[in-house]
């Protein structure tokens, strides 16, 4: 099996997009040091301006890299792991967003996974992992502020900091469809 096939990348880039159209008046980050209150107001708002790519820059690789360490657990353990964009909840999150709903909920995209005979704990492993990778993106945003490594993108570090810790303990939460919740009966079934 491929890595990566076509399908995993269009679902990726519709992913993307509708990502930073969700979170583009969020992540409206300025440069203190060159701020001009009154650019704002100068023109016509750009769909594609700096909110939303900083967006793509920040929320989408939080997302994307999630799903993509759930698909290289899968495939280190010798299954067959495929990245689908959640379409039904994608156009969730753009309506609320377009609505103006102060709650945005939404699941942007899962890894499926078959294989003979999968062990519980590597189930667990592989539903550890993706949250794993946003423990890893808050440790190394933490530490880049802190060196004081990419001066220049420090508000960016701070939003992917702030990002991948509330994606690590959301998705680690015991209930439901969550990772958390898959981890857990994992390691009741293994042990």
């Amino acid at each position: 099996m491929a890595f990566i096939v076509v399908q995993e990348i269009i679902d990726l880039v519709i992913m993307i997009g509708a990502i930073g159209f969700i979170f583009k008046d969020y992540m409206n980050v300025k440069d203190t040091r060159n701020y001009e209150p009154l650019d704002e107001f100068k023109g016509k708002k750009n769909f594609f301006g700096e909110g939303f790519k900083n967006a793509v820059i920040v929320t989408a690789p939080a997302i994307a890299l999630h799903e993509l360490g759930h698909k290289l657990a899968g495939l280190s353990f010798g299954l067959d792991a495929t990245f689908h964009a959640a379409y039904t909840w994608l156009g969730i999150g753009v309506l609320l967003k377009i609505i103006g709903s102060p709650f945005l909920f939404f699941v942007p995209g899962f890894v499926s996974y078959s294989g003979a005979g999968v062990e519980p704990l590597v189930r667990g492993f592989i539903a550890f992992s993706g949250p794993l990778v946003n423990l890893l993106l808050f440790l190394f945003a933490t530490t880049a502020i802190k060196q004081g490594w990419l001066k220049k993108h420090i508000p960016l570090l701070v939003l992917t900091k702030q990002i991948n810790l509330f994606l690590f303990i959301f998705n680690m939460l015991p209930f439901g469809f969550f990772d958390g919740a898959q981890v857990f009966r994992s390691l009741m079934a293994g042990f």
